[in-house]
């Protein structure tokens, strides 16, 4: 299965203290270049960058096509991150795409590439039994509290699910 990430949802998830939860849904998780620098670059995150250095399930990766990457960018207004996670994902034809930014996410849908975000891994962790639903709970109270660009109402959804068990 070829899964590529955006840095939101590995922020997010790092936030709820589930990135592990990754390596048990899809054993490997590939990020471009500009994600890694992305996750990586600033000081001020240095926990957070030692995370994703370490992650053995995280591989970088480089799109081939840097030209397409670069006309994404300025057709969109996507970030550099955000357009060599896109298409490396069609370059690849992955499985899934990783995306949490409503812009990235309109773009890559309609690009017809199979996608989902934080809040949608943290389900399907629920749904199989990597997470009960106290520990899903937990992590989108994590969520909540560190201010993540994530609505209520689809947190509020979530919970919804995880409680009633209805599949996504």
């Amino acid at each position: 299965m070829i899964v590529v990430s955006d840095s939101t949802p590995l922020i997010t998830l790092m936030k709820a203290a589930r990135l592990g939860i990754l390596a048990r849904l899809f054993g490997e998780v590939l990020i471009p270049e500009a994600v890694f620098s992305e996750l990586t670059a600033n000081a001020s995150f240095w926990d957070e960058a030692e995370q994703i250095r370490n992650s053995s399930f995280i591989q970088v990766v480089r799109a081939k096509d840097d030209e397409r990457v670069a006309f994404l960018q300025r057709a969109t207004g996507l970030d550099r991150g955000e357009s060599e996670a896109i298409v490396f994902a069609d370059e690849t034809k992955a499985d899934l795409l990783l995306m949490d930014e409503v812009a990235g996410r309109r773009v890559a849908k309609n690009m017809n590439l199979p996608l989902t975000g934080s809040v949608g891994v943290l389900i399907r962790a629920h749904q199989i039994g990597l997470l009960t639903a106290q520990e899903a709970e937990e992590a989108f109270q994590s969520i909540r509290s560190a201010n993540r660009h994530i609505s209520e109402r689809l947190i509020q959804n979530a919970l919804d699910i995880i409680r009633g068990g209805t599949v996504v």
